[in-house]
């Protein structure tokens, strides 16, 4: 089953972002681990990791108070 990110506004909105697609769940977060600095830099407030269709897990990308 694929891998994905869905990339949401500070509002929950799905936003543009990077189609990209993994083989794993470890490929899918060690990329995100990578890449989310640019992602919050260009409006994406959270991603949502997704199997196929199933939704893994949300996460913000937005710094902690």
């Amino acid at each position: 089953m694929p891998w994905s990110w869905r990339y949401e506004n500070v509002d929950g909105q799905s936003v543009a972002g990077p189609a990209e697609t993994f083989s794993s769940q470890a490929d899918a977060e060690s990329w995100i681990g990578q890449e989310w600095r640019e992602l919050a830099g260009s409006g994406v407030a959270q991603v949502v990791l997704v199997e196929d269709e199933r939704v893994d897990y949300q996460m913000s990308l937005l710094p902690a108070d």
